[in-house]
């Protein structure tokens, strides 16, 4: 073999690897691409960046002599034939309060609909101070034709949101949902259980 032949040789390898690489570097991309969006978005549920509000299992047991003022925007996205909206726009409890407030959507579509619904809160700053213990957005809902169906909200404001520079002097916050449609969810398939083989054998 040549010493051109060999050159060549060499620089074809050289050429794969860089190509490799770069084709590696591409999906990994691509990979992070697809993972930020649900990353960014439990990041946001559990630190209540953006005006996400957070998710918990038990009710405060701290309640201050201070009251807070909430009110409720309702919307619905297009592609979703709703009429949603709170029962209550707005309401006054003390900070630390576990209160339940009542939203109610009808389908007006002459077909079976499924929606859910996204929420924040504003001011942003607030979002992580705004509790949810039970709340229709959890999980998908599905109305039948001319279906109307009210939706419970149980939440409270957590105490330290008098203890934080940004937050301390909030006195109103907003609680906002969008219901987006969507597919609703297959139910996943019960395994077939066979009978007991009867042993025949005398």
């Amino acid at each position: 073999m040549t010493t051109a032949n060999k050159a060549d040789q060499k620089k074809d390898r050289a050429n794969g690897v860089i190509v490799a690489s770069c084709l590696a570097f591409v999906l990994g991309m691509v990979g992070m691409a697809y993972a930020a969006v649900p990353l960014y978005d439990m990041f946001c549920k559990v630190t209540g960046y953006n005006g996400t509000t957070k998710r918990v299992e038990q009710a405060s047991d701290v309640i201050l002599d201070k009251t807070i003022k909430v009110t409720f925007d309702a919307n619905t996205a297009p592609g979703l034939p709703w009429d949603f909206k709170p029962v209550q726009r707005e309401i006054e409890l003390k900070i630390g309060e576990t209160v339940q407030v009542e939203f109610e959507a009808t389908n007006l579509s002459k077909k079976p609909t499924t929606g859910q619904a996204v929420f924040n809160v504003t001011p942003m700053a607030a979002g992580a101070y705004f509790n949810k213990v039970q709340c229709f957005c959890f999980t998908e809902t599905t109305l039948q034709p001319g279906e109307k169906m009210e939706m419970p909200v149980v939440f409270f404001v957590d105490p330290e949101i008098v203890n934080t520079v940004e937050t301390k002097g909030i006195n109103t916050l907003t609680l906002s949902y969008t219901f987006y449609a969507r597919e609703p969810s297959k139910p996943i398939a019960g395994l077939t259980v066979k009978p007991a083989e009867t042993d025949n054998k005398l």
